[in-house]
């Protein structure tokens, strides 16, 4: 059976996925065509057209669509909604009726648009409507290999439900055990203090996690905000859920809070009291998550000899999962790696092909996206009249430059699916040499001097550098840096001594593995920095063309793109 997904109904990161058979074939991420970062209300027809073409198919070879939005779900959750709200924001209670088949038939006309756009013919097309939270549980349960498992699925809203607790059963149902509506969004309420800690909501949140261990979580009380009583948890939406004027401005939180905490903040330092803020609401996130776990999931982990599966947009906090990894009713944490609303494509994609009695293939890699040939590398160079080197094999040259301290593009094969660069679009440095980070930050990537970076580190040296042989392929779990690797990959090791590791095998990707161990073999170091191929506020690499452009524009000193080796001239 061939089923594609199409995600983005909710407004941004609009995706498209296919399965052919219950395995997943291609899928990829509007943004990446469209050079526009989420993508916002952008009709996935680019990403959708990519994985047809990748897989030699037409609109009309196509099985099911299936979609990450369900009338019937919007429909059943507004009560339990209005009925939250209504008390003190009575207006926004009614227009979840008022306005209920206006909303269904925005989301719709989304599907509509999209499917136009790559040519499908809509009275011979079959669509599957997904609940949102179903479609990121199913993406992480269906695609774990998991037999059984409890799931925690967070972010912000989708047919107003922010949370489901859920247990995936043997027969590949999934059973909700709790769920949460909005206001009381763990996500909102994250992107709210985002927003007022100067980074943009629903993008930078990632930032505020990184910010957030050179606070101390204990000189700010944010409880006023957040509450959890009785297994349930409570946002103050006074504070954090703005009125619908700012939310059109594009802000979230209530100018009350600013009113209690001061001023918002600006700039790119970190400072405080915005540090201690940062903190305390990484705090907050890792302490709710455990307490949902603990309520509600002891069971369904027993059942499963504690195995865990995690997605939304929460999910992408390492940190948290990190915290859900320690726990110790947990034995194993399969996190999908592209936990936010991107992933909803997959997630649809796979819970359709479960309904239908399909066999569902548990996740591979992500290299999903679009792959260029040596030609079409090579056609694009000599159209910028780019002089370049054709290397034997490429991977030891590049090997040889980070040992001896260069920072080298590397653009190789499929793009990765999701937000992580993992070795095919990425930006490859030595993580032993003192401030080399710092020149990424400021010469390549201009982006905040004291952002993180990650390792991608050999599969068998993993155990030496992050004290765990759980499985780490995709950047989405923190560990704690063994001592040893605090000072050998003392770049790639946050303030807090925390690693946010990509653990690469041979199998997954055998040219970046040889890279890396032959970088290895060259210096004893295991492991290389590796962060993705974009700068501030762009989407990640896709094209060879966007990448010559980025190199000619950045500090880049050499970029490897496929057998191609291409350096500045000094």
């Amino acid at each position: 059976m061939r089923i594609l997904g199409i995600g983005g109904a909710f407004g941004h990161d609009p995706s498209a996925a296919l399965l052919v058979d219950g395995e997943i074939i291609a899928a990829a991420e509007e943004e990446r065509f469209r050079r526009i970062k989420h993508a916002y209300s952008i009709p996935p027809s680019m990403a959708a057209r990519f994985c047809l073409e990748s897989a030699g198919l037409f609109p009309r070879d196509i099985d099911i669509v299936a979609f990450p939005f369900s009338a019937e779900s919007q429909t059943k959750n507004r009560k339990e909604y209005a009925k939250r709200i209504f008390s003190h924001n009575p207006i926004r209670a009614i227009r979840a009726y008022t306005e209920h088949s206006r909303k269904i038939n925005k989301k719709r006309a989304f599907l509509k648009k999209a499917l136009l756009e790559t040519g499908f013919d809509l009275s011979k097309t079959k669509i599957v409507e997904v609940d949102h939270h179903l479609a990121h549980a199913s993406s992480a349960f269906h695609l774990s290999g998991f037999e059984r498992a409890a799931i925690l699925s967070l972010d912000g809203a989708g047919e107003y439900t922010s949370t489901l607790i859920a247990e995936g059963m043997p027969d590949g149902s999934i059973r909700e055990l709790k769920s949460f509506v909005e206001p009381d969004s763990l996500g909102n309420y994250f992107a709210a203090i985002t927003e007022y800690l100067g980074f943009i909501p629903n993008d930078g949140e990632f930032k505020v996690m990184g910010m957030a261990p050179y606070g101390d979580h204990n000189k700010i009380d944010l409880s006023f905000l957040l509450k959890l009583c009785n297994g349930e948890y409570r946002v103050e939406d006074g504070f954090v859920w703005a009125p619908w004027w700012r939310r059109a401005k594009g802000l979230n939180c209530d100018k009350r809070l600013i009113e209690r905490l001061g001023p918002a903040r600006v700039g790119d330092d970190v400072m405080e009291p915005y540090i201690h803020i940062a903190a305390a609401l990484q705090k907050q996130l890792e302490d709710s998550a455990i307490y949902l776990l603990e309520h509600h999931l002891s069971d369904a982990l027993k059942n499963s000899k504690g195995k865990l599966c995690v997605a939304g947009g929460c999910a992408l906090n390492v940190k948290m999962n990190q915290v859900l990894l320690n726990h110790p009713l947990v034995s194993e944490i399969f996190v999908q790696p592209v936990a936010n609303d991107a992933g909803t494509s997959l997630g649809a994609a796979t819970y359709a092909a479960w309904l239908n009695g399909e066999k569902i293939a548990p996740l591979q890699n992500l290299y999903l996206g679009p792959d260029f040939n040596q030609r079409e590398i090579e056609d694009a160079l000599s159209k910028k009249n780019m002089k370049f080197e054709k290397v034997f094999p490429i991977e030891d040259r590049v090997a040889d430059l980070l040992a001896h301290g260069k920072i080298v593009a590397w653009f190789q094969g499929r793009m990765e699916f999701g937000p992580r660069a993992l070795g095919n679009r990425s930006i490859l440095a030595n993580p032993s040499i003192q401030g080399i980070a710092d020149e990424i930050n400021l010469r390549i990537k201009f982006r905040e001097k004291w952002r993180p970076f990650c390792p991608s580190v050999l599969s068998e040296k993993a155990v030496e550098v992050i004290g765990s042989n759980h499985p780490a392929q995709y950047m989405i779990l923190a560990f704690n840096a063994a001592e040893k690797a605090k000072e050998l990959i003392k770049e790639a090791v946050h303030i807090d001594g925390s690693i946010r590791p990509q653990v690469v095998d041979a199998k997954a990707n055998p040219r970046y593995h040889r890279l890396i161990r032959t970088f290895y073999e060259k210096t004893g170091v295991p492991a290389v920095i590796n962060t993705s191929l974009n700068r501030r506020g762009e989407p990640m690499i896709c094209r060879p063309e966007e990448a010559i452009e980025m190199f000619l524009a950045s500090g880049l000193e050499y970029l490897a793109m496929g057998d191609c080796l291409i350096c500045k001239s000094k």
